[in-house]
């Protein structure tokens, strides 16, 4: 594990920081202090081939250290001359030691079994990372690009939601979240309904079944306009229309009636007629019976003077310069009404 270098020459022999228990330290926190072969020794700010062997000075283990520090375990605390030595004279005792071979052959069996990170790993937990793995690990993820970091977040979110939905599954009894929906909508549940059921949030599946089963989100999307109009049925079958839509479409739509007018004929609420327009892709017109009014008014007056629109007369009059009082006379009309089938012109 490579320490990081840093120049010596920034460094004072004034602490730069204090611990929890009041030792003064002369090396920033989780960092090693290399130059060439020296190391700073963070406790008294002295430049040494081995901080390991100088720590007893100060009464310190090197693994009270480290953790004090935030270094790795495994951190060398020397110089890169004193870690070249003690390499060649492992090598050499690995050679003439028995006792080495056998505890090297030892350590590289527990390894391939994975025994020795299985130790590590619980050795590990409950305990905080060290400062320096943590900048590694930032430093490490700086280095991905972004498209990359933001493909693995979407996979990662896509996996725990394949997760949540395996779960509520299993626990009502089917064999798939898709199975569990379809059979509750058939039962009259909504969406949100289910949702609170399954112990998620109310708008969970209607966020996420498109991406947990899509073929299961479209055979909803299928049938809940079906259970939607149910309430609509006895209204509407009494009525002679079959189905929806098509009364609907003859009452707002040709005869101009206004969501009000429809929502008392059927019994529900204006929102409940609102929804079902907007169900059934049809357009809402406000107002719907004036509008059809004024519109049939228009074109009456303007048959009348011999004109196909009321916009076509007012702007022949006005370019032949005729006032607005002397056409309201000619087609016994009020000037006001006049001047408001002129406004799609912009006349003056």
């Amino acid at each position: 594990m490579s320490a990081e270098l840093i120049s010596a020459s920034s460094r004072s022999r004034s602490p730069v920081g204090v611990l929890a228990d009041g030792t003064s330290y002369y090396a920033p926190i989780g960092e090693v202090v290399v130059t060439g072969a020296m190391v700073t020794c963070p406790l008294c700010g002295r430049a040494l081939r081995s901080v390991t062997a100088h720590l007893r000075v100060h009464g310190w283990t090197k693994l009270a250290y480290c953790e004090a520090f935030g270094l790795e375990r495994g951190q060398s605390l020397e110089g890169t001359e004193t870690r070249k030595l003690r390499a060649a004279a492992l090598t050499s005792r690995l050679v003439f030691e028995s006792a080495m071979r056998q505890g090297s052959a030892a350590g590289r069996a527990r390894a391939r079994t994975g025994e020795l990170t299985r130790d590590a790993v619980r050795a590990a937990r409950g305990r905080r990372m060290p400062e320096q793995r943590r900048r590694k690990a930032v430093a490490a993820l700086a280095a991905i690009p972004p498209p990359v970091v933001a493909q693995a977040n979407r996979d990662r979110a896509s996996r725990h939601l394949t997760d949540v939905a395996a779960a509520v599954a299993r626990r009502h009894g089917y064999p798939d979240l898709g199975s569990f929906v379809l059979a509750r909508i058939e039962q009259g549940a909504s969406l949100a309904a289910i949702s609170r059921e399954a112990g998620l949030g109310k708008d969970w599946l209607s966020r996420h079944l498109d991406c947990v089963d899509p073929v299961a989100a479209e055979a909803v999307r299928r049938r809940l306009p079906k259970r939607m109009d149910a309430r609509w049925l006895p209204a509407t079958t009494r009525l002679g229309f079959a189905d929806v839509p098509s009364y609907l479409r003859e009452r707002h739509i040709n005869r101009h009636w206004t969501v009000n007018a429809i929502a008392a004929e059927v019994g529900l609420t204006h929102h409940t007629v609102e929804a079902a327009l907007r169900r059934h892709g049809l357009a809402r017109t406000a107002h719907a019976a004036k509008r059809h009014q004024a519109g049939q008014r228009a074109a009456q007056v303007a048959a009348r003077l011999g004109f196909e629109t009321m916009t076509d007369y007012v702007a022949s009059r006005r370019e032949a310069g005729w006032t607005w009082q002397a056409m309201a006379a000619e087609c016994a009309q009020p000037p006001s009404w006049l001047r408001r089938q002129a406004q799609a012109l912009s006349l003056p």
